[in-house]
C-alpha cells in the first residue's frame, strides 16, 4: 500500500480506536450525558415562558422557546418568569471622539415556578457579554445594535437552558 494513503489511513484507525475507549472509560465511570438523564427534555419543553416588556426581552423569550423545545400539546407545568437589566458601553474612540464599538451586557434573573403548587423551584441568574461596531451610516448602526442583542439574547437563553437541564438532571436522581 502507498505510505500517503497507509499513513491517513493508520491516523483514522488509530484515533476511532482512542475515541471507543474514550467513550468505555467515561461509561464505565458513571458518565451520563446531560440530556441522557431520565425526564430531563420532557421537562424543559413543559415550560411556559413569561417575558418582560422590551425588544431584548421579547427576544430572549423567543430563543428560550426555542431551545427549550416547547411542546404545546402538552400542558405546561412550569412557568419561567424573568427580568432583564441591559447596559450599553461605548468601547474604542475614533480620532474625533466618537465611539467605533459598543458592548453590550444582559442580565437575566429568572424563577422557575411550579405552576400547580406555586412552589419556586429555581432562582438564578445568567448574563451574556457581546460587542458590536459603530457605523457612519444610521441603518448600520441601528442593524448592528439588534445584531448584537440577538446574540446576547441567543447566549443568555442558551445558557439558562443548560442551568435548567442541569437543575432537572439532578432532581431525577434516585
Amino acid at each position: 500500500m502507498n505510505a500517503l494513503i497507509r499513513r491517513p489511513l493508520v491516523k483514522a484507525v488509530a484515533l476511532g480506536a482512542l475515541l471507543v475507549l474514550g467513550g468505555l472509560t467515561a461509561a464505565g465511570c458513571g458518565f451520563t450525558p446531560l440530556y441522557a438523564s431520565s425526564g430531563v427534555t420532557p421537562a424543559l419543553s413543559a415550560i411556559t415562558i413569561a417575558a418582560p416588556q422590551g425588544r431584548t426581552a421579547y427576544l430572549v423569550r423567543e430563543s428560550l422557546e426555542d431551545a427549550l423545545l416547547q411542546n404545546s400539546d402538552v400542558p405546561a407545568k412550569y412557568r419561567l418568569g424573568f427580568t432583564l437589566k441591559e447596559q450599553r458601553f461605548a468601547r474604542g474612540l475614533r480620532s474625533d471622539n466618537v465611539a467605533n464599538r459598543y458592548e453590550l451586557h444582559v442580565d437575566v434573573n429568572y424563577t422557575l415556578t411550579e405552576i400547580a403548587t406555586g412552589k419556586t423551584v429555581r432562582q438564578a441568574g445568567q448574563s451574556a457579554v457581546v460587542t458590536y461596531d459603530s457605523a457612519d451610516q444610521p441603518y448600520a448602526g441601528i442593524a448592528a445594535q439588534s445584531d448584537g442583542e440577538r446574540r446576547a439574547a441567543e447566549q443568555v437563553a442558551q445558557r439558562i437552558r443548560i442551568d435548567l437541564a442541569s437543575f432537572f438532571a439532578s432532581q431525577k436522581k434516585p
